[in-house]
């Protein structure tokens, strides 16, 4: 099937999953293409309900045969589904439409653009979205796909500019960012994650290696120097490749991509990058890392389509990182009640967990931090069981709850939720022995049990943040909702900023 030649065609393209984030993304793409696009997906409602309905795209939501359109000229699929279980799957098999898996069709989607792909275990969602803010305001002609809603993109996740260039959120996982055609590739960060798939980190850092050596001769790879992982996986290309560009950046990188002046002031993130001042209105040296990899990749692409940026496109960019607030699930701020700021965040692995905390606690210093923590994946926590434990060093108080499992794992005994549980706690009493007596640790089964307990102790001028990839953004959403006035205590009322994490 060419994808060029459906969208010449404008053929009608029907998504399995629709509601998904980036399955709904790649819908929006593929209508403002021109192509008649629908789809189907659970009856459960997700926040791309809505914008499937204000583009006019049309959804079943369930699951039948029957709801196959007859001449579609392809069928998309997330994921999740298989065909010996997708009764849509299977008719569009017996129909002989063509089925792509998302990552694959964002794949083919990507071969009819200039496209560069933003990959790393951390970061990539807040990179993508500061690109696309960028690229607003350099006037670039380019499409844009992140891993979340993105407030500045409209709160969606995707972003349309004109049909020359392409920026996407590419994933690791399953080495799914192979079926991408980058000229270009934004690499943030390499470390051992996704145990279920691979187990070791050399499994993990050789996928990144595979997909680099997937760039054409004169493309470029932007990676962070600051970045251990990063930095071994450009260097291993480089006895591979003499025919792409090397672009480190970072606090630690030489000439003209290197972080200075990095300072916290009046919750703002000021640093200096390129000869320019920027500001930052959410916290933490990783989104001054994606900021900096989100402005290299910004200035090579205005290099090659005017030559430099012009005056007025500068004072744009400043601006738009100024205004940046974020994206869907990245510290994302739920609002402040009782003066108890509360917020959210996607993190799960423990250089997330650390550096998102650390940032908070940087940016908010008079603010008491209480997190909710929810860990994905048997293997995933037993593999970095004690790296987690000491993630959460920053918060004053955590609550720990069940591992949230996945359906690509089986239990098997073992690890739990209250072995992090146990590990935190002891972690706590060796490296926090001032939070004594009383440990500053907590376990709730379920998240919400932890509801009545944090009534309690809430007071003015707390942060609370829920973390993670399970479920526990509900114990957020309930207080929040519910709470009304908490004890007085000290700290800063200020709401901040709306802010992101990595």
């Amino acid at each position: 099937m060419d994808l060029g030649e459906l969208l010449s065609q404008r053929g009608e393209v029907y998504f399995i999953g629709i509601k998904g984030t980036g399955m709904c993304a790649l819908a929006e793409l593929f209508f403002h293409s021109g192509l008649s696009v629908s789809g189907s997906d659970r009856s459960e409602v997700f926040y791309t309900d809505g914008i499937l309905r204000d583009l006019g795209i049309p959804f079943h939501e369930c699951f039948d045969a029957a709801h196959v359109p007859k001449g579609a000229a392809l069928a998309i699929h997330s994921a999740a589904y298989s065909i010996e279980t997708n009764p849509e799957m299977a008719r569009a098999r017996d129909l002989g439409i063509p089925l792509l898996k998302y990552t694959d069709a964002l794949g083919a989607y990507s071969a009819l653009f200039d496209s560069s792909g933003i990959a790393g275990v951390h970061g990539k969602t807040t990179t993508t979205a500061m690109a696309g803010a960028l690229f607003r305001a350099a006037e670039l002609p380019a499409r844009v796909l992140a891993g979340s809603a993105v407030s500045v993109f409209g709160g969606r996740s995707t972003l349309n500019l004109g049909d020359k260039y392409f920026a996407a959120e590419t994933c690791e996982y399953r080495r799914h960012f192979l079926a991408f055609h980058p000229r270009r590739i934004i690499l943030t960060s390499v470390e051992s994650d996704h145990q279920d798939y691979f187990p070791a980190y050399a499994d993990i850092r050789d996928a990144f290696v595979e997909y680099v050596l997937r760039l054409p001769p004169g493309g470029a790879l932007i990676y962070c120097a600051d970045d251990p992982g990063a930095v071994e996986v450009a260097d291993l290309v480089k006895h591979r490749r003499n025919d792409i560009d090397y672009i480190p950046y970072g606090f630690s990188a030489e000439d003209q991509y290197r972080i200075e002046n990095y300072e916290v002031k009046d919750e703002r993130t000021l640093f200096r990058f390129d000869g320019q001042i920027f500001s930052l209105r959410i916290p933490g040296r990783h989104c001054v890392l994606d900021a900096a990899a989100a402005l290299v990749l910004t200035s090579l692409l205005v290099k090659e389509e005017r030559g430099r940026w012009t005056a007025e496109q500068r004072r744009n960019a400043v601006l738009a990182l100024e205004e940046f607030s974020g994206s869907r699930r990245r510290s994302e701020i739920l609002g402040e009640k009782g003066g108890v700021l509360f917020m959210d965040d996607y993190g799960h692995h423990p250089t997330a967990l650390r550096t998102t905390l650390q940032g908070l606690k940087e940016f908010y210093p008079r603010r008491r931090l209480i997190v909710s923590f929810m860990s994905h994946t048997y293997t995933r926590t037993a593999a970095l069981l004690d790296d987690f434990a000491a993630s959460l060093l920053p918060a004053d108080l955590v609550f720990l709850h069940k591992i949230y499992a996945s359906a690509r794992e089986v239990y098997t005994g073992g690890i739990n939720g209250r072995t992090l549980f146990e590990k935190t706690r002891e972690v706590f009493s060796k490296q926090k022995p001032e939070a004594l007596p009383g440990s500053p640790v907590f376990y709730t089964e379920e998240p919400e049990a932890a509801a009545e307990q944090l009534k309690d102790i809430l007071r003015e001028g707390d942060l609370f943040i829920t973390m993670g990839a399970g479920d526990n953004w509900r114990l957020g959403q309930k207080l929040f909702a519910g709470l009304n006035t908490v004890p007085e205590g000290t700290g800063s009322r200020g709401a901040g900023p709306q802010g992101a994490g990595s």
